[in-house]
This record gives C-alpha cells, structure tokens and sequence, in this order.
C-alpha cells in the first residue's frame, strides 16, 4: 500500500482513538447535541478503526516471522512451517488493503445509476465501422455478465454488423460505475478482410459514457426545445417509412440534437430522447466544469477526454493494452468476448488511489 494511504488509514484511526476518549469525557457527556454528533462520527470511523487494529496485527506478526526466518539455527522444518504462514500473511494483508480500500474511497453518488453508451466509428472508413459494432458487441456482452439490460437508442448501421453511430441505454444498478472508464479512443489495429495485400491497417472509435440523470437533475423549459418527427429507417416491419414516428430533439440554448426510431410508438421514441437529452446536458456541463478546473491547474486531470487514445485492440499479436494504466492482455478474444474484468478492475483501482490521496 502506498504510503499516502496508509498514512490516511493511520490517521482516521487515530481520530477513532481520539472520539472513544472524548465520548468518556463529563465535559462532553454533559452536552448532548456534541455527544450525539461524536458519538455518529466514531461509529461510521469503526470499521476503519478495525481493519487497522488487524493490519496492525498482521504486521507484527509478519515482523516476527521475518526474524525467525533470519535465524540460521532453526530447522527445515520449522523453516518450512515459517516460509507457508509468511506466505499465509501476506495474502491476508493484501485482502485486508483491498477491503479497507471501500472505505478510503470517496464514493462517486453517479456509479450506481444507469447509463448512455455512444460509439462513433472515427478514422478508418469502414474499417472503424465494423470496429464500432466489434466494440458495442462486447459491451452488451459485458453488460449481460453483469445483470444489466442494454437497448438501442439510436443507431446508423453500415452493413455487416457495422456501426456509424449507436447509442444505447443501459439500465442495472451499478452501470454507470463499471462502465465510466471507457470514455475515450478506442485504436484497432488489424487487417481488413478487403485488403488483400494483408498489410495492418489502424482505425479508431470514440466512446463516451453519460450516466442518466433525473428530472431534478437538469430542469429543461419547453420552449427550449424544437421537436421535429420524421420516418423511421431500417428494421422495423410495415411501419418503416409509413408513419412519423421518429423523433429528433434539439435544445436550443446548447445546441444538443438527440433522435430516437427504435420504437414504433412516437410517445415512446419521445421519452427515449428525452432521457438521453438530459443525460447529454449535464454530461456536456461537467465536461465544461472539469476543462474549466484543468485549465487552472495547467494540467489534464484525468477527465476521460474524447481526444486520449486510451485503449489499443492489436489483432495480429492478440493483444488488447490500456495506455491509462499500463495493462496488456494477451487474449483479445475474451476481452471481445465481455471479459473486461481486469481491465476495469486496474482502471478502478487507480482511479481509487488517486482519489485516495487527493482527499488526503
């Protein structure tokens, strides 16, 4: 654990220590309204007081096998029992740093809410396309291990199970919290079934994640709002092209533009738009916020910008590498395939560090 953490760690249990001995003070035992207010503080500090007491524990005892194993006098076999419970501690602490770690965290309120998924084929003509839908395939995958329900909103197919644009809802508990990470460019690197001379081609897909808001959320006046219909394109039986069910929304003071045609009712198709349009709003005001906060700093503060080549998909090596963190997998296949979970387990874990040591 890094030392800026376990810093953190020390000094909120020490603040525990510190409201046991007031909460036994007349002083403060005389005052009710404090009582209650230390008393609240102490107990929401009491799992963190805990794990620390055990981290000491651990500790200690890891010091001590250290020693004995320093010793050349003792035998193989007690050798051998000293090198397994080393092994057994380390592995208890690093279990007891990752649980610690949900309560260090300063809890994004926005991970538990649904999401808007939008792909975008970027350079790459076709080629990005088929990537697109590569990329949507394996989120919906993604989604499904997870319990999570993914529906199309809007989308511009290609052909060949190719994509322009889809934007999807995705609707769980927890959505938005495993999914926030992969805003950015997506880079593939593969040959394309057109090009015979079998030479690698580099295409790229943008991705952004919105969590959905609620009405509170954004207040949206009506006269903001033009709303336009016009007939569905594509799938949909003998109601394509035969009824105005379509509908585009452009809120006028942002210039925002949503559409949805995914569903045969217009009522229906209205109050997807109306989702994603809120959703777009807000994201399109954080993103403002957070440009706003870089450019003080002078620096990016890590806000998922479109224009960072965050992930690269390399086909002929069967690699998929994350450049935020560092990480390469060699099996492209299951990443594709909706395994992601040790991608967004690493992205998660330093998103957490930092935030960790910011709030210290």
């Amino acid at each position: 654990m890094e030392a800026a953490l376990l810093k953190r760690w020390e000094s909120l249990a020490s603040r525990y220590d510190e409201l046991t001995t007031q909460l036994t003070d007349p002083s403060v035992i005389g005052q009710p309204p404090l009582l209650i207010k230390l008393n609240r503080e102490r107990t929401e500090l009491e799992p963190v007081a805990q794990l620390f007491q055990r981290h000491r524990d651990l500790f200690k005892q890891s010091e001590d096998i250290s020693h004995m194993l320093a010793d050349s006098t003792i035998g193989a076999e007690f050798r051998t029992l000293a090198v397994e419970e080393s092994a057994r501690l380390d592995e208890a602490m690093v279990a007891l740093q990752a649980q610690v770690m949900e309560h260090l965290t300063p809890r994004d309120p926005r991970d538990d809410k649904s999401l808007f998924l939008e792909i975008r084929a970027g350079t790459g003509g076709d080629e990005a396309a088929l990537f697109a839908g590569d990329l949507f395939r394996m989120y919906v995958k993604f989604a499904e291990r997870h319990k999570l329900k993914v529906e199309i909103v809007e989308a511009s197919e290609t052909g060949k199970g190719g994509y322009k644009t889809v934007v999807a809802l995705i609707e769980g508990k927890g959505g938005y919290g495993l999914f926030k990470y992969e805003s950015g460019v997506h880079r593939v690197q593969r040959v394309p079934v057109t090009e015979a001379a079998g030479r690698i081609h580099t295409s790229t897909v943008t991705v952004a994640v919105m969590p959905e808001v609620d009405d509170v959320d954004v207040q949206i006046d009506p006269k903001d709002l033009r709303i336009d219909t016009f007939c569905s394109s594509g799938a949909g039986g003998q109601s394509v092209n035969t009824t105005y069910s379509a509908v585009r929304i452009t809120h006028l003071p942002t210039g925002v533009v949503v559409s949805c045609q995914d569903e045969r009712s217009q009522l229906k198709n209205r109050t997807k738009a109306m989702r994603t349009l809120r959703a777009r709003i807000v994201e399109a005001e954080r993103e403002k916020q957070e440009a706003e906060i870089a450019q003080n700093r002078k620096a990016q503060v890590g806000t998922g910008d479109r224009s960072e080549k965050i992930r690269t998909y390399n086909f002929p090596q069967n690699r998929v590498t994350d450049h935020r963190v560092g990480v390469t997998l060699h099996k492209l296949e299951h990443v594709l395939a909706g395994d992601m979970s040790e991608l967004v387990e690493a992205l998660r874990s330093q998103r957490d560090q930092a935030a960790v040591a910011e709030a210290s």
